[in-house]
């Protein structure tokens, strides 16, 4: 997890996650802050896990990690977020010593991570959308009701 613990020590990535909380300071639904990408990255952990993805730890980690750093970009410019991700984690991934393959996965999955397409890929793509999902805790959110996410996408039950 060295690698990872760099990302987590990288002064972009502090950056980026400190420009996603002004820009989120005011919202009332999910934040897409430190403790949801931890919350994807340890969910996607077992999905690697109890699913027999066979993905590295440090992908997996990685993908989770950066896959919302770009949110303020979409506040700022209207860019996707998963396609503002996708263009600042390469720089992030290769300071922190993932090779030029392991970057392309993982952005790959971080621009894929809003694409429904990927639900059921047995690989990074799938994987990241997955515990993205699943680690909104609709069922105690305050906001509920005003979200926009249909009944169907909301997590009613906890699952992990």
């Amino acid at each position: 997890m060295e690698r990872v613990n760099k990302i987590l020590n990288h002064d972009l990535y502090k950056e980026y996650l400190e420009r996603n909380e002004q820009a989120e300071a005011e919202r009332r639904f999910c934040r897409h802050n430190v403790g949801h990408l931890l919350d994807v990255a340890r969910i996607g952990m077992l999905f690697n896990l109890t699913e027999a993805y066979g993905l590295p730890e440090e992908l997996v980690y990685a993908a989770a990690l950066l896959h919302d750093i770009g949110r303020f970009r979409q506040y700022e410019d209207g860019t996707p977020h998963e396609r503002a991700s996708a263009q600042l984690a390469p720089q992030i991934l290769r300071e922190c010593g993932f090779d030029d393959n392991e970057t392309d996965v993982i952005t790959e999955a971080i621009g894929n991570h809003r694409n429904a397409a990927v639900l059921e890929e047995r690989n990074l793509n799938g994987l990241l959308y997955r515990a993205d999902k699943a680690s909104r805790a609709c069922y105690i959110c305050a906001a509920a009701q005003e979200c926009n996410w249909s009944g169907r996408k909301k997590n009613q039950d906890l699952i992990w």
